[in-house]
């Protein structure tokens, strides 16, 4: 049987990488995209070895992209988590570290028009409904991605890109506590459930007999620790009205311990079967609130901010990652309005990828 192509162009995003697709060279279809992406990416293997994937949830990623037609938006962002293993695509969440090449795709697409020296992107989440501003380096009306910033979790520097995320809270669920409660308890674990950005179950990691400072290889290999935090993920996805969720990468899952490298809080956050090598950008953004809000499980392991908009630094596994909160606590709870962050991308190759007819 023959092969067809498909244009794609393969990005680093973050601490993330995948393909990017321009949405019109894809069916319309979810089943029949699903089944091309699963191609792509090579799932069913550790390896991912007859596919472009990496053997890694973070390498897994995939964007599509489009013009909006929304009034607000520019350009309509739609993410697929595709499984290492499992013949399993998620359309359900969003991924804020592809999110950060999505800008300088649309503009290598020609879907948007760059400016000098900065290209103001509008970006529409898809997947989840919210918008995010992205201002990507343009100089001459060209994507830069050669720069000074550093963001932990990759080599050297690149330029800089800024994120500014709108209408984040209730981005799954409706609502910033889907439970309706502070803390919530499933199978003796203390939780907090929250949804900025991305639906996440908040736990302390002491409440599993952990340090919250292990690497991801210890974690993964504590079995048992893995074991109990999808039951407690399970449990409390239920009960934050998500349903069945064995099959969902959402609602994610983090441990939180005190900082101890100068930042505001520690944190380990899982995708949720694997533990991520540094730190979501959505995630980041429901952990900096959980960590903000009086009340959360955070309680007693950080001093939280006074100033707003607020730095909150939150330590990973391989550094840190800054979330900027602009917010207010009142007698209602946390009034959040806006999350940012700064992240760099870079584009590896483009070209054709090949699937089955």
């Amino acid at each position: 049987m023959a092969q067809r192509e498909i244009p794609f162009l393969f990005m680093r995003g973050g601490t993330s990488r995948g393909p990017y697709f321009n949405a019109a060279d894809l069916p319309s279809d979810r089943d029949a995209i699903a089944k091309i992406l699963l191609q792509v990416v090579g799932a069913g293997h550790p390896l991912n070895i007859d596919g472009i994937g990496g053997g890694n949830a973070v390498t897994n990623k995939v964007a599509m992209l489009s013009r909006s037609a929304d009034d607000a938006a520019d350009i309509d962002y739609f993410f697929a988590q595709v499984s290492v293993l499992e013949q399993l695509v998620d359309f359900k969440p969003t991924c804020g570290n592809i999110l950060s090449g999505v800008g300088p795709a649309a503009i290598e697409m020609g879907l948007m028009p760059a400016s000098d020296p900065v290209t103001e992107v509008r970006i529409k989440l898809v997947n989840t409904g919210a918008l995010v501003v992205a201002r990507v380096q343009t100089p001459g009306g060209v994507v830069h991605y050669d720069g000074d910033t550093a963001i932990d979790g990759v080599p050297g520097t690149a330029a800089r890109i800024d994120l500014q995320f709108m209408d984040v809270v209730g981005a799954a669920t409706g609502k910033l506590l889907p439970t309706g409660n502070l803390r919530d308890q499933f199978d003796d674990i203390e939780v907090t459930c929250m949804d900025v950005a991305m639906p996440t179950v908040c736990a302390r990691a002491d409440a599993f007999e952990l340090s919250g400072y292990e690497s991801v290889e210890e974690l993964e290999a504590n079995k048992d620790f893995m074991t109990k935090m999808e039951t407690v993920r399970l449990a409390a996805g239920k009960a934050m009205g998500m349903g069945d969720v064995r099959k969902s990468v959402t609602p994610k899952f983090a441990v939180f311990a005190p900082a101890k490298a100068g930042g505001t809080i520690a944190a380990r956050y899982f995708m949720p079967w694997q533990a991520h090598p540094t730190m979501a950008v959505t995630g980041a953004q429901c952990l900096a609130s959980c960590a903000i809000t009086p009340g959360s499980v955070a309680d007693g392991l950080l001093t939280r901010p006074s100033a707003n908009p607020a730095t909150v630094t939150i330590e990973h596994p391989s550094g840190t990652i800054d979330v900027v909160v602009d917010y207010d606590v009142t007698n209602n709870g946390l009034d959040l309005r806006s999350a940012g962050l700064v992240r760099t991308a870079r584009k590896l190759a483009s070209g054709q990828l090949f699937v089955s007819s």
